[in-house]
């Protein structure tokens, strides 16, 4: 089940963050998170299993709401790969093509994560080594929504 994110899922969210550290994130990112969390939160959903969270993904708003980024995309390890990560994106792609003059997607991931993101459609922009830590690049990427 994908619902909208309340604070009580807060310290879940951390956890999950936590479990992907440092395979995916910097340990340096949890005081990042929860300031997201806290006063950078636009569109957050969370994915739940059996009152279990093992998912969560955001959406963030640009010049107008004719442009949105993925934000904070978290997948419980014992999950990766079972389709919610998919489940999740696709679910916030559509919300986003309902939105009346919204063009353009983009995602900012790592080397470790972008083949999914391919996969869904998305064309690699540009990549800076070291951008997230030592060893983790961003792979900014984008897709475009529509005619």
């Amino acid at each position: 089940m994908i619902r909208p994110y309340t604070p009580a899922d807060q310290e879940a969210l951390l956890q999950l963050l936590r479990l992907n550290t440092p395979a995916y994130f910097a340990p340096k990112e949890e005081a990042d998170l929860v300031l997201y969390l806290q006063e950078r939160r636009e569109d957050y959903f969370v994915v739940e299993q059996e009152g279990q969270v093992v998912g969560a993904g955001g959406i963030n708003y640009f010049e107008g709401y004719t442009w949105a980024r993925l934000s904070w995309d978290l997948i419980h390890p014992a999950f990766q790969g079972k389709g919610i990560g998919r489940k999740l994106t696709l679910f916030r792609i559509a919300k986003l093509k309902e939105m009346p003059g919204m063009q353009w997607l983009q995602v900012r991931t790592s080397q470790l994560v972008y083949p999914f993101y391919q996969k869904l459609g998305f064309e690699l922009e540009k990549v800076e080594q070291n951008f997230w830590a030592p060893g983790i690049d961003l792979y900014q990427m984008k897709m475009i929504l529509g005619a």
